[in-house]
């Protein structure tokens, strides 16, 4: 018995190279028409969604290990929806010049009241070279234009569609127990040396009793936070559910009441101090007629382009291997 397990030992020593070399690294995935995606295309398209999913979720290893072909498929529908519209666009002669998107950019920019540089870093922070972020700046733009040629027509919305949004909006939002949590980001630089992680530590507890004593925490966020995206409103993303933050914002928004800044905690690569706003009430339908006609005008058009997908869809090749 001895000897068997010798040899067996002896047999896995000489195997696992050859099964090492053997693990996939390329392979088609899905055929669009004529046009192959890879299995490598959809990894490196994932990156960012993993990034941010696992920010998000602080999953466990075993939620890691489903995590990710979770997400290359979810990624991977995206491209053959890309790739659809890529041909509906060749075929209807609809294009993006490099002028389309610089002022695509600029426009982002100027609504969130930065520069475009910074918002060129932003994009880099969650993974995407300057590059890859102007490539997916115009699959949206191209997607955005052919959809107006194509679907605008069909679509029309009347205040009856706008109030059945609004009902349909209030009744979500009652059920979500949304909060709204102004949050001011500072982040630790990686690599940075233990005086310099104490000094953004330090610097986080100070924010926070500032806002205690009554300094301005809008103002506090404006001077300080890190996160461009809200830095003009008060470090506020809107009311979110309250199951849709980090368990340690949870932690940190359940023990203050509304009007009220808890103790900064230390989250992934950044010191965040974290102030509950007061519930504010719930407009009129009249105070809110346009955003819900928009918004009715918005989940028509979406459910259009789906069907418009499906339509392309029959019409094609597509085989999906992944």
């Amino acid at each position: 018995m001895r000897r068997l397990f010798a040899a067996a030992a002896a047999l896995a020593t000489f195997v696992a190279p050859v099964v090492a070399h053997a693990i996939v690294v390329e392979r088609v995935v899905a055929v669009v028409g004529e046009r192959p995606i890879l299995l490598s295309d959809v990894r490196y398209r994932s990156k960012p969604v993993l990034l941010l999913r696992i920010a998000a979720q602080t999953p466990n290893p075993a939620e890691l290990a489903s995590l990710e072909p979770e997400v290359y498929k979810e990624t991977l529908n995206r491209m053959v929806d890309e790739r659809l519209v890529e041909m509906a666009a060749e075929k209807a002669k609809v294009s993006v010049s490099a002028k389309d998107i610089d002022d695509a950019i600029a426009k982002i920019a100027q609504r969130a009241q930065v520069s475009v540089d910074q918002v060129v870093s932003e994009a880099r922070r969650t993974g995407l070279s300057e590059q890859e972020y102007r490539e997916e700046v115009r699959r949206q733009l191209l997607e955005g234009n052919l959809v107006q040629l194509r679907l605008r027509g069909r679509v029309r919305v009347t205040e009856d569609d706008a109030r059945a949004t609004y009902t349909h909006l209030v009744a979500q939002i009652k059920k979500e127990n949304p909060i709204e949590a102004r949050i001011l980001a500072l982040r630790v630089i990686p690599d940075s040396t233990k005086e310099q992680e104490k000094a953004r530590e330090t610097l986080a507890f100070d924010l926070a009793k500032r806002a205690r004593d009554g300094e301005d925490f809008c103002k506090i966020v404006t001077d300080y936070t890190d996160d461009v995206d809200t830095r003009t409103t008060c470090g506020s993303r809107g009311a979110q559910p309250f199951a849709a933050y980090l368990p340690e914002l949870q932690k940190a928004i359940s023990s203050v009441k509304p009007g009220e800044t808890a103790e900064p905690v230390h989250v992934g690569e950044a010191w965040l101090v974290v102030q509950v706003a007061k519930a504010t009430t719930l407009p009129a339908f009249e105070a809110v007629k346009d955003a819900m006609l928009e918004r009715a005008q918005n989940e028509a058009l979406d459910k259009q382009r789906r069907t418009w997908l499906e339509e392309i869809k029959k019409q094609t090749y597509v085989d999906i291997r992944l």
